[in-house]
């Protein structure tokens, strides 16, 4: 079913290959919307403005496009990364990949999440789609990366835990890339306020037994002290009544902390 989204607040994000260790050897605007968050990437080496603009967007193609030999895990849509040093690449890259706090759906182990790319993987990656990929900044790009997938993740939360009577674990089940698919919740502030997101994810979570869709739009932000930021629009997907009932739920309680908060002080 599509998503016929409301306006809504939200929040940034994209998982890569989160294979769980043990299982297999332009212009700058806030997007407002129900559920809002803004991540500023401060880490300690400063990634260089290409990479903020021309090159914002995933790196690993989740719909199969030009992946002729490459095995698609069906849990991401995306081929498994060589932790093979690139032809041509200069430096040697970290194959160390990190652990998540993303809960895995197909695991029964509370302690089994979802896994990033390492450094090496990202940079194949990259390279693969012909992505310029300064080498001495991977490292950064990853922290990104992750550090985003995380903001949305904590996102999910956030609107999960209005079911928390009946899931007190919700799990990621699987992940789409769908960069080239505007929401129509994009579409209309895209209109509004000219700038598109640069990705775009639907996240499928398993709330105890019932599977409940995620999108999840990816802005840029304004810099902050010459640092990335990023604006992520995290929100349920209107597949059923439910969601479309916490939408409006969401919709009512921003309405109220922004308008009748205010009067109360």
């Amino acid at each position: 079913m599509p998503d016929n989204s409301l306006p809504s607040k939200s929040h940034s994000g994209c998982p890569v290959d989160h294979s769980p260790k043990g299982n297999t050897n332009q212009q700058q605007q806030t997007v407002e919307a129900p559920h809002k968050s803004t991540y500023p990437a401060d880490h300690s080496q400063q990634t260089p403005q290409p990479l903020l603009h021309s090159e914002a967007k995933c790196p690993v193609d989740h719909n199969n496009a030009d992946n002729q030999q490459s095995q698609i895990n069906p849990l991401n849509m995306m081929p498994n990364l060589s932790q093979t040093k690139h032809a041509g690449q200069a430096t040697d890259l970290s194959t160390e990949r990190e652990l998540s706090s993303i809960p895995r759906a197909d695991s029964n182990e509370d302690a089994q999440v979802w896994e990033y790319p390492s450094p090496q993987q990202f940079y194949n990656a990259l390279a693969r789609k012909q992505m310029a990929a300064p080498e001495e900044y991977v490292d950064v790009m990853v922290d990104i990366h992750n550090f985003l997938n995380e903001g949305a993740w904590d996102e999910v939360l956030k609107w999960e835990a209005r079911h928390k009577d009946v899931c007190q674990m919700p799990r990621l089940m699987r992940l789409q890339g769908r960069p080239r698919d505007l929401s129509p919740l994009a579409r209309i502030s895209s209109w509004i306020h000219g700038v598109q997101p640069f990705d775009r994810h639907d996240w499928y979570v398993d709330r105890c037994g019932k599977q409940v869709r995620y999108v999840i739009d990816y802005y840029e932000g304004a810099p902050e002290n010459n640092m990335p930021s990023f604006n992520l629009v995290v929100r349920p997907a209107i597949d059923d009544f439910g969601s479309l009932s916490d939408r409006a739920k969401q919709l009512w309680d921003d309405a109220k902390q922004q308008y009748f908060s205010k009067d109360s002080e």
